[in-house]
């Protein structure tokens, strides 16, 4: 004989509390959700749920919905249970912003037209090549094991040249190989920097939808930005020490998309040797120009080792490889290195023998040719589309390069709304507020992910959504 549904539903929530998916302290899913997973009437599930309480299992609190008390072998002891859930407060390092997590799950989901994500589309994966490349690694594979603590050699080498050509005059002795540019970030926040350092940054920026450096105790201090990127004259005016260090993004800002211009760059690199505060260059999207190349790197001018510059494989092949770099002075790299040795023993040899061959055979280049049309395209789709639904709403600049276009809504549209009522229409789009210390009228979209037709789809959806 079938069992009742609301008999199905008990014994599903017993099964995740008992393998401990669901510990002490979970909170289950909504009654709604409950009801659509199994297919139900909402009062089924408040049915399964009264018997989970009168077990002891399960109780209801007033704000909370329902939440996990005890499970089937605490129920037997007089000692209390752990409570995993007061644990994870505990923990030195800061949560994601609760809008940032929202959008981190959102953007797993097939069904969404994704204006979000920082990702290239799966149209642009160079399957072909991949495949050629890892079968070419895997019939020269001898036994390997640990790396380097800097990294694979072939790998350093093949970086160093490709940063040469930026003018960018390094060794593979001054490289370090990481597992893409926000582990650098992380090794760079706990052990270069002293707590309650100042970390200078554009403002807007994509720092601020971390908590990489605040939860390793440091300030963030925002300072403006015009077309040319982040304002010098801005920092000297602020109160710097040497506890304080700059983060910057010169090409292809995330969120905005702004170039930073050639003068602009020197300005900068002359106020951190005069006011001796170091650099930290972030340019994972500098190969991604579609009208013409960037200004020379920051770092290509710097003559004082002040300026630690971060390069990443992650937007502009794939970031499955997780591979990225820093590239600064001998005895930074040295102590950072021996910090990644600490925490990870290493990047995955096998993908670093695989970028090392991207880089090298000159597949890499080939690829990039390839994946800057395509986004042209992309880019050119999305600001015909913006210009046809938005204008009457919205301003934004064409961006040169990178994945984004930074759009700025009259101030009679509310963002949060927009946000919140797009996403139950099927479109992700990142509201301004996740890059920002104040309000933000603005939003990211992407044109890197989703298909062109998509692009067009989304944002004549938005259109739709504000008019109502």
């Amino acid at each position: 004989m079938k069992a009742p549904k609301y008999k199905l539903i008990i014994n599903y929530i017993k099964e995740q509390i008992t393998n401990g998916i669901w510990p002490v302290g979970s909170r289950l899913p909504s009654q709604r959700d409950i009801a659509k997973q199994f297919d139900v009437n909402r009062s089924t599930v408040v049915t399964a749920l009264d018997e989970l309480a009168a077990e002891g299992l399960v109780e209801g609190r007033m704000g909370m919905g329902t939440v996990v008390v005890n499970n089937t072998w605490t129920l037997m002891r007089s000692a209390p249970p752990v409570n995993w859930n007061e644990q994870v407060a505990l923990g030195t390092h800061q949560a994601s912003l609760s809008t940032v997590q929202a959008i981190n799950l959102a953007e797993s989901d097939e069904h969404l037209i994704q204006l979000s994500k920082g990702e290239l589309s799966k149209e642009l994966f160079p399957l072909v090549e991949m495949r050629a490349v890892l079968t070419k690694v895997g019939q020269e594979l001898k036994p390997f094991g640990y790396e380097d603590p800097k990294g694979n050699l072939r790998l350093r080498e093949a970086i160093a040249k490709h940063l040469n050509q930026k003018g960018i005059m390094v060794d593979a002795s001054s490289i370090l190989v990481v597992s893409g540019a926000l582990q650098a970030l992380h090794l760079i926040s706990i052990g270069l920097l002293e707590r309650e350092s100042t970390v200078f940054l554009e403002n807007p920026s994509y720092l601020y939808s971390l908590s990489t450096f605040q939860s390793a105790g440091m300030k963030l201090q925002g300072i403006p930005i015009d077309k040319d990127g982040i304002i010098p004259g801005m920092i000297k005016a602020s109160h710097h020490s040497r506890k304080s260090v700059l983060y910057c993004h010169p090409n292809f800002h995330n969120p905005t998309g702004t170039l930073m211009g050639e003068n602009r760059r020197q300005e900068l690199l002359k106020l951190a040797e005069s006011a001796q505060l170091p650099i930290i260059e972030d340019d994972v999207y500098g190969d991604l120009w579609l009208d013409s190349p960037p200004p020379p790197p920051i770092k290509s001018d710097d003559r004082h080792g002040n300026v630690l510059y971060l390069g990443s494989l992650s937007k502009s092949l794939n970031p499955g490889l997780r591979i990225g770099w820093i590239a600064g002075p001998e005895a930074v790299i040295d102590r950072l290195a021996d910090l990644k040795m600490q925490t990870d023993y290493g990047s995955s040899s096998l993908s670093q023998r695989a970028a090392a061959e991207w880089l090298s055979s000159g597949l890499y280049e080939k690829h990039l040719a390839n994946v800057r049309k395509q986004l042209r395209v992309r880019r050119n789709a999305a600001l015909e589309a913006l210009e046809k639904h938005l204008s009457t709403f919205a301003e934004w600049e064409k961006p040169a390069g990178g994945f984004f276009i930074w759009v700025k809504m009259n101030h009679d549209i509310s963002l949060p709304d927009l946000y919140r009522k797009a996403l139950v229409n099927g479109v992700l789009i990142n509201p301004g507020r996740i890059y920002a210390t104040q309000k933000m009228q603005h939003f990211r979209l992407s044109f890197a992910n989703a298909p062109v037709e998509d692009i067009t789809k989304g944002i004549a959806i938005l259109e739709s959504l504000i008019e109502d």
